[in-house]
């Protein structure tokens, strides 16, 4: 649907029809991008030479049979725009049409509605927007998010279809008070969460960006999950919990596993989040595979080489056995007197299936291992399609599943 605002022609040049032009313009917009129908909200402004005599309906009853002349309606109706509702309010500070207005509507007759969807339809490119972390100290809640503003921003500027943040990328505020544990450190850090995820959301909608939240501590029913969100531009939240949490976290943080794993439906295409250890369990991938993502996002936080090599490999193995996208971003930097949060080492990356349609080394880009940046990059989605069925290789058209199977039994 199309909304109509305001038109306006200049006194100078009014009786040359250009209202009318800019009317049929409108329509045939409307016609062009198979829109059901224009709505737009119009004065009346003679009613107030009437209005002892007559109610609006009356008026505008009149004002349609032609007995009356209203400058904006009977213009309004000679365009083909009929009269859905009286709008009480519409301007109070209107006196001429003592603050009534009328909902019109146009309707396309040429409207059909099995045409692909100008919004919401087939999207066959995506732009990726990696973060790539400073773990800085920050004094409050309100600092980080700041920083993170400032990525959100950045990446909507470059018109990215998503941001990916890190897994833990609030771990820094840990360094705010003292903890005697790493237990009472992280699930200390778990008090801002639900502030943090308010405020993600809100500037993915500002922003207009999707943004996933790459993951944070939760404390739900006295267990502590490690949660990642992506916070839709619609204002729609969706969840995905890690899965495998490491011997450390398992150890040292009391983090429990939970049993859910799904696919999420965007703006941009059909996705998956995998939270770093999550990504060295193949069967995860498959299962994603099977519900046809196009990419996945893996958040992950390493802090030695050999820790980030494993969500690597493992990530560009995903990659091209379930002939999708793969994109990882971590944090990098140094916190010495935060518990373990005392060293990072990162490179965030997209990688691709491996296939002549796809870089050489099926690595779309990457960054600057441990320095503070962003990655942006475009995908073309129609390849992964191209891929799956004209490829050297066929991993999903091949797959022997007269043999074998993958099979969630989880809820």
């Amino acid at each position: 649907m199309l909304y109509g605002v305001d038109v306006f022609v200049s006194p100078e040049y009014q009786g040359l029809r250009l209202g009318r032009r800019l009317y049929e313009a409108r329509k045939e917009l409307c016609k062009n991008l198979n829109l059901k129908s224009i709505m737009a909200g119009g004065r009346i402004p003679n009613y107030a030479k009437h209005a002892d005599t007559m109610t609006p309906y009356e008026y505008i009853e009149a004002v349609k049979s032609k007995d009356l002349y209203d400058p904006i309606l009977s213009f309004q109706i000679s365009n083909g725009f009929e009269v859905k509702q009286i709008l009480k309010a519409y301007l109070p500070e209107d006196e001429a049409s003592k603050g009534y207005a009328t909902l019109l509507q146009w309707h396309n007759i040429y409207y059909n509605s099995e045409s692909p969807k100008l919004f919401g339809g087939h999207r066959n490119t995506a732009r990726i927007g990696c973060v790539q972390w400073q773990m800085r100290y920050f004094h409050d809640v309100a600092e980080l998010l700041q920083q993170a503003e400032y990525f959100i921003d950045a990446l909507s500027d470059y018109k990215c279809d998503v941001a990916l943040f890190p897994e833990f990328f609030n771990a820094p505020l840990m360094g705010i008070k003292p903890a005697e544990t790493s237990i009472d450190a992280i699930w200390n850090l778990a008090i801002y969460s639900e502030e943090i995820l308010t405020e993600m959301s809100r500037l993915a909608v500002s922003y207009n960006i999707n943004v996933i939240v790459g993951s944070m501590p939760v404390v739900e029913d006295d267990e502590l999950y490690n949660i990642s969100y992506l916070c839709h531009r619609d204002g729609q939240i969706d969840s995905q919990y890690k899965l495998h949490p490491t011997p450390h976290e398992k150890k040292d943080c009391i983090m429990q596993g939970c049993d859910k794993l799904q696919a999420f439906d965007t703006d941009f295409g059909k996705i998956g989040i995998l939270i770093c250890y999550d990504v060295e369990f193949p069967e995860l991938g498959r299962i994603l595979a099977e519900q046809e993502i196009q990419v996945l996002f893996i958040p992950f936080w390493t802090d030695t080489k050999n820790g980030y090599l494993r969500v690597r490999i493992c990530a560009q193995a995903r990659a091209i056995e379930n002939e999708c996208y793969v994109a990882i971003a971590g944090s990098v930097g140094n916190l010495p007197k935060v518990d373990n949060v005392d060293i990072q080492y990162g490179q965030s990356a997209v990688f691709s299936p491996s296939d002549f349609a796809f870089p050489h080394d099926a690595i779309v880009s990457e960054t600057t291992p441990n320095t503070e940046m962003t990655l942006i990059v475009d995908l073309d989605l129609d390849r992964l399609t191209q891929l799956r069925n004209e490829g050297s290789v066929r991993n999903y058209l091949d797959r022997r599943r007269d043999l074998y199977k993958v099979d969630w039994t989880g809820k």
